[in-house]
């Protein structure tokens, strides 16, 4: 994880997942964390542990982890986020307690579709990963120290390697 904007976006998603997890355990004790709840608990917690193995895998740049990373929260959060923006446009009534809770609910919904659009996009725009793929065939002697010349005196100054 060589780029900036790939740290800002792992935090951004350890903060996400700190604040579902809040979420996840004021609602199994009986309360709400600001309003906000679970749309489905089972799911949610599944979830966690998902997005725990995606952060893994997007930390080691895999593609595999932003594309699981998307589905679950695009499938978790896109329904509810389709819904809160059908219940914000209709509801003509003035502001109350309820329509806050949509409201808030509907934000973290957005919340959860932008980052992990975020995350693909940046291993997608990402030039480094593919312009210095791994070679296992080569990098096993210019990566490895071990197999560096150690040179002494009387050695010449020549370079052993070709790069």
């Amino acid at each position: 994880m060589k780029n900036f904007s790939t740290w800002l976006l792992v935090m951004f998603m350890a903060m996400f997942w700190v604040l579902r997890i809040i979420i996840a355990v004021s609602y199994e004790l009986g309360g709400s964390f600001g309003g906000i709840e679970p749309f489905n608990q089972t799911m949610e917690i599944i979830l966690l542990f998902v997005v725990l193995a995606c952060m893994i895998l997007i930390v080691k740049r895999k593609m595999i982890g932003a594309l699981v990373y998307l589905l679950g929260y695009g499938m978790y959060f896109g329904t509810s986020l389709v819904n809160g923006m059908i219940t914000i446009t209709s509801d003509t009534a003035e502001i109350s307690v309820s329509s806050m809770g949509a409201y808030l609910g509907t934000f973290i919904s957005l919340i959860g579709i932008v980052i992990p659009l975020a995350v693909l996009f940046d291993l997608l725009l990402d030039k480094n990963r593919k312009a210095n793929p791994k070679d296992k065939k080569t990098d096993w002697f210019y990566k490895n120290e071990q197999f560096d010349r150690k040179m002494d005196d009387r050695a010449d100054k020549n370079n052993y390697r070709t790069m």
